[in-house]
This record gives structure tokens, sequence and C-alpha cells, in this order.
């Protein structure tokens, strides 16, 4: 189903080598807001340990955000010693090509990380990408966010369901 993730954890560091090999992963897209950074811009504790010790597994990255706010985006990448792609525009396509294209592989080795079902996980499965739901590393967002955080939450209830009631990872 389009409205359900791959995968379903706490946060980016639930997300081993074991599970990306599994999977033929080679490469992840990164949302920032409430994946990667809180409504401060605060960098999720572990976040660069965890993106340098996949790195060294030979995994590529990309941060896809849809934030317009080019210097958050750049700020983050730059910590993490990644490309990224601001005002990515997801769920639509657009975003998704271009990551692929920076990082040079094709939709089925990505797997795409981000804590919003109607952007990164829609997004994600209409390019047959390996999608990662994660929870949001803060309940502070933005208005419109929490407005759609509600119909999120009933699809999660349901995946939940479906996946024996407990959370992967």
């Amino acid at each position: 189903m389009i409205l359900y993730p791959d995968f379903y954890c706490k946060n980016i560091k639930d997300v081993g080598i074991e599970k990306l090999r599994e999977n033929n992963i080679k490469g992840i897209l990164l949302d920032v807001d409430n994946t990667l950074i809180d409504l401060d811009h605060n960098l999720l504790e572990g976040a660069e340990e965890w993106c340098n010790n996949l790195k060294e597994q030979n995994i590529k990255f990309c941060i896809l955000s849809n934030s317009n706010k080019k210097e958050k985006v750049k700020k983050v990448a730059k910590t993490l010693d990644i490309p990224y792609i601001f005002f990515g525009t997801k769920p639509l396509k657009r975003g998704f090509k271009k990551a692929s294209k920076e990082l040079n592989l094709p939709y089925n080795e990505l797997a795409i990380i981000g804590d919003q079902i109607f952007t990164d996980i829609i997004g994600g499965n209409r390019c047959k990408m390996y999608t990662i739901l994660v929870e949001p590393i803060s309940t502070r967002e933005m208005y419109i966010t929490a407005i759609k955080r509600g119909f999120e939450n009933k699809i999660i209830k349901q995946y939940m369901k479906k996946h024996k009631n407990k959370k992967e990872g």
C-alpha cells in the first residue's frame, strides 16, 4: 500500500547495515525536519556518528528536504558531509529524481528515511524505493504538519495492527 512504509522504527539510528544490505540499499535519502533536526535546529544526538558508520560501509547519502530554507538544509548537510536538495517537493518525483541522479543510483537501490507519510513515504513508494518511517524527534512542529499528524497517526495504527502490533527495529 502506498501509505505504508517498508520499515518503521524510532529514529535513523535504528537503521543498520544489515537491514540495508538485505534490501540491496546502496544509498539513503534523508529528510531534515523532525528526522535529523528538531524545530530549534538541534541535530539528533548520534546522527553524525550513524551517518559516518554507514559511509564506512559504502552507503551514499543525500538530504532531500521540502524546506525552502536553503541555509538551514545546507548547514545540516555540511555537518554530515553529504549533498543536499532543498525544496524537494515531496511527494512529487522531481526531488527524488534529482537525488537519484546526485548519488548515481537507481531508485531500487535507494531508501528514503523520513517522519511523514504524506511526503516521504508516499513519494518514496511512488518511485519504488525502500521506505523507512521514523517517529518525529520532537512533538513541536509546524502548524501544517501538526494538522496532517492526526491522519498519519490513524494510518500508523493500521500499519501496526497489520504488522503484529509492534514497531520493527
